[in-house]
């Protein structure tokens, strides 16, 4: 039996040269979680393998994950041949096996998404269907019927995205024998439009109208990116004001703290006018960052109105919430010129498609790139050669030459 488990590579950005396959480590890779690779020889002779991306955060859970797949499949190959008339559950009552799995393995975030997914969507559709009667029509009939009801297509791929792991779950519990392709809808990422951040100065004007108590609120979002989640969980202890940089290593959902999105912490370098206002909101009220006069953390409610407020306050046309200042700070950073990677670690994307949504913000450097063959510069070779014989003048033959060897 072998289990290796290695980063799951989402895309490679190959050199010059590269043969493609069996490339070296000079092309680039974007990885996004683990993945995990079981190759056994079955007690009954057959040979089993396995490669797929682990639903589990975190290499020593991939690799207990997958020893306990790979003791499944084993058990399963020496377990007595099911009966060929096995009843096969409908997905209304598979649903609550999913969901016990969710609750033990997702966030309560996480697990209450789902459940809104399969009780509103995914149940009234599929839900007397039996798990082996579902295939693409099926699917295809649910997209059809969810773009009927004026659903956004990103929304209808989160509620396949349910109906995949459920599948895929029975298939591991052995509810059925193979799960279907389940197609999503394919399409370019949503840009973020003007209506979504403000501008360097509209940033500007916000934080100078906003109440003097919610300014370093808004500073802080506007400078480090963080969900307002991030922001309600932040304590002291995350922030180190010598270094100059914080630690993401919760969120607050509904008064429940749990790890951030994504289920890893991420490190933030903090600009000069952040890591100020920190120092000057510096206080003993208890361990979080932005509380009560009382210490208590505050919660979502408390703060969904500050944003907008300010905004009204600021006399801007715009009306963003909190949610909007980590648009605009992913957008000043672009806008600066700032590599869409960088944007994406700091601002937690698990895959840089999430980041693509502030691409058309770049400066346009292929507009810069093409002005490069106007400069004068483009006859370097012929002025080098002009240089290159002054310093070094030919040898002529004949009269300029003679005399050279007496």
């Amino acid at each position: 039996m072998a289990i290796y488990v290695r980063p799951f590579v989402t895309s490679i950005a190959h050199i010059e040269g590269c043969p493609r396959r069996n490339c070296g480590p000079g092309c680039a890779r974007d990885t996004s979680g683990w993945e995990y690779h079981i190759k056994l020889v079955l007690p009954n002779g057959e040979h089993f393998e396995e490669r797929k991306k682990s639903p589990m955060n975190g290499k020593a859970a991939t690799q207990r994950y997958a020893e306990e797949r790979a003791a499944h499949v084993v058990r399963a190959s020496v377990a007595p041949q099911v009966a060929a008339n096995k009843e096969v559950m409908t997905v209304s009552e598979f649903q609550e096996s999913f969901l016990t799995y969710s609750k033990t393995n997702n966030k309560p975030s996480t697990v209450a998404a789902k459940l809104v997914a399969l009780r509103v969507h995914l149940v009234p559709f599929f839900g007397a269907m039996k798990l082996d009667a579902i295939g693409p029509a099926e699917v295809e009939r649910f997209k059809a019927a969810k773009l009927d009801e004026d659903l956004e297509k990103k929304s209808i791929n989160n509620h396949l995205a349910v109906l995949r792991k459920l599948l895929n779950l029975a298939v591991e519990w052995g509810a059925l024998d193979r799960a279907p392709r389940v197609r999503a809808f394919r399409g370019k990422p949503q840009l973020i439009s003007e209506d979504e951040y403000l501008t360097f100065d509209e940033a500007d004007r916000l934080v100078r109208a906003a109440e003097p108590g919610w300014r370093p609120f808004l500073v802080v979002g506007l400078k480090t990116g963080l969900r307002v989640g991030e922001l309600l969980a932040l304590k002291w202890q995350d922030i180190d004001l010598v270094a100059g940089h914080l630690v993401v290593r919760r969120t607050l959902w509904r008064d429940q703290e749990g790890p951030p999105k994504g289920g890893t912490n991420r490190k933030v370098d903090l600009s000069d006018e952040a890591l100020a206002t920190l120092k000057g909101h510096r206080h003993l009220k208890g361990p979080y960052v932005f509380c009560a006069a009382s210490g208590a953390r505050l919660t979502h409610s408390m703060v969904k109105d500050v944003v907008p407020s300010a905004c009204r306050r600021a006399g801007l046309g715009k009306r963003i919430t909190t949610h909007g200042l980590r648009h605009t700070f992913a957008s000043h950073l672009v806008m600066l010129g700032a590599s869409l990677k960088a944007v994406q670690e700091l601002l937690g994307h698990e895959s840089i498609e999430m980041t693509l949504r502030y691409s058309h913000l770049t400066p346009d450097v292929k507009r810069e790139a093409v002005r490069l063959l106007d400069r004068p510069e483009k006859l370097g070779d012929i002025r080098e050669t002009e240089v290159s014989e002054k310093k070094n003048p030919r040898v002529s033959p004949g009269v300029d030459g003679a005399g050279k060897g007496i």
